[in-house]
């Protein structure tokens, strides 16, 4: 299981704290001082969960932004036609390296999000409530957390899933709990329907269950009383895949970026890798709503805010990002196999001058992968490019063109460490990768999944025909055999 344990991130306020409150004096809130920070959690009857989730507008803190109230009820409808048993789920998975919100609340409050997820399942008269995590250091902090409180009258656990960009979807995400691979299913399926086991299942991601929870204590007015009228309560921001911040609605995106001591430099990115560029004077006109970032044509997402510095190079910084997304492909579709490679391979060949002709193919690219795939992530990834090519459109042009910008590519996208890099000499093993010249064509998939061992040359065949092979790498190399269409790598001892 790919999981592994990435940074801790800083913990930032705009104004008091609420579903950080008490992480200023210790850095992990236990049952009891968690219950000394945030009170007793009232117990409220169903349509008292429903009212609240109602008046508050609590929308999913995960992407896309749906209504609470209306899961909570289509959950509900979906167990009164059938046997009445249903299931809560809370997705702690954040595939995403400039995303640490979740993390951030499950590592040091993680009774908070128990709190708001025990709450929906009384609501729900759920059988089993299932955190799906992809970190260890997490998975140990919900245990503890879930030992501390002791028996709670249902089934509560965590899962530990795959450390993958693709895991958070919320069918792979089923999938994973349920035994299954943590892979899109590709059916349009809703979770509320047939979920976890079968069972109409709530979803949500950790800080909706964290804000219910809080809501829940400080009722409809007092959650009201910050943040806009028409968006209020506070919300969670990850600055530059390194600070958590607690902000009210309404606050100044630039406001944002200061106190983490950044600027907009040449854009920030909004959303994550699935997000949409703003440029500098967008980003310092902009506001912490949704209102605001949808006048940009932009959505919060998962919160992830990314600026890019003046001292790094777009094309580059872009690139990068796009090569590591066409890696974390599922690998069930053509769209994801095929085409986001293909669509990385032309990005590269335009930002190392491949002229006019390489921008269009970029365009013929994006186009060929849009609603196609069994998930999202083909439409994220090539609007991802898309809106860079649209916000850095002189330094792409320049770039083709041949002159570049004469930046260096600095890596401040956030991206996963090389997992090669923390791998300990006692977990070298002695197999080797192969690669068979009779079946080889070049055609340069092996490279995506394993670019720890697996380099190109210039006809874009591999380098090499046997290559070191460390432990680590196996799952991944045994991808990389799984993708290879001439069936032209394996392993040996």
């Amino acid at each position: 299981m790919a999981a592994v344990n990435g940074p801790r991130p800083a913990i930032g306020c705009v104004g008091p704290p609420r579903v950080l409150a008490g992480l200023d004096e210790v850095p992990r809130l236990d049952r009891v001082t968690h219950l000394a920070v945030h009170g007793s959690l009232p117990r409220l009857r169903p349509e008292e969960l429903l009212a609240l989730a109602e008046d508050i507008d609590l929308r999913g803190r995960g992407g896309a932004g749906f209504p609470f109230a209306r899961k909570l009820k289509s959950v509900t409808r979906a167990a009164e036609s059938r046997d009445g048993r249903t299931a809560v789920v809370v997705n702690g998975s954040e595939g995403e390296p400039s995303c640490l919100k979740d993390t951030a609340l499950l590592l040091h409050s993680p009774h908070l999000v128990l709190d708001g997820a025990l709450l929906a399942a009384a609501a729900l008269n759920a059988e089993e409530v299932v955190v799906g995590v992809t970190r260890t250091d997490v998975e140990q902090s919900v245990q503890d957390a879930i030992y501390e409180r002791g028996p709670v009258g249902l089934k509560l656990r965590v899962t530990l899933l795959p450390e993958r960009f693709v895991t958070g979807e919320s069918s792979a995400h089923v999938s994973g709990l349920s035994g299954g691979p943590a892979l899109p299913s590709g059916r349009s399926i809703r979770t509320s329907d047939r979920g976890l086991g079968g069972l109409p299942t709530l979803l949500s991601n950790t800080e909706t269950y964290a804000q219910l929870a809080l809501a829940a204590r400080v009722g409809a007015l007092g959650f009201r009383s910050v943040g806009l009228p028409t968006e209020p309560g506070t919300l969670l921001l990850t600055v530059a895949g390194a600070t958590v911040m607690e902000t009210p609605t309404g606050v100044p995106l630039s406001y944002i970026l200061e106190l983490c001591g950044l600027g907009p430099g040449q854009g920030v990115l909004v959303g994550g890798y699935h997000g949409k560029w703003l440029d500098p004077y967008s980003a310092k006109a902009a506001e912490i709503s949704r209102e605001s970032l949808v006048s940009y044509g932009a959505v919060l997402g998962a919160g992830a805010v990314l600026p890019l510095p003046d001292d790094t190079c777009p094309a580059g910084e872009v690139l990068r990002v796009t090569r590591w997304m066409a890696g974390e492909s599922a690998g069930q579709c053509g769209p994801c196999v095929l085409g986001l490679p293909a669509l990385a391979d032309t990005l590269e060949l335009a930002v190392r001058g491949g002229g006019q002709a390489a921008l269009d193919a970029v365009q013929a690219r994006m186009q060929s992968v849009r609603r196609r795939g069994a998930c999202s992530h083909p439409d994220g990834t090539s609007n991802f490019v898309e809106s860079a090519l649209a916000t850095f459109p002189d330094e792409f042009y320049d770039h083709a063109l041949g002159s570049g910008c004469g930046r260096p590519v600095l890596g401040t996208l956030p991206l996963r460490a090389d997992e090669t890099a923390v791998a300990p000499a006692a977990e070298e093993s002695t197999e080797r990768l192969l690669v068979d010249w009779t079946r080889c064509q070049g055609h340069g998939l092996c490279m995506d999944v394993l670019p720890e061992i697996i380099q190109l040359g210039a006809d874009g065949y591999p380098e090499k025909a046997s290559m070191e092979l460390p432990g680590r790498l196996r799952p991944k190399a045994l991808r990389a055999i799984r993708r290879c269409p001439a069936l032209a790598l394996r392993i040996q001892d």
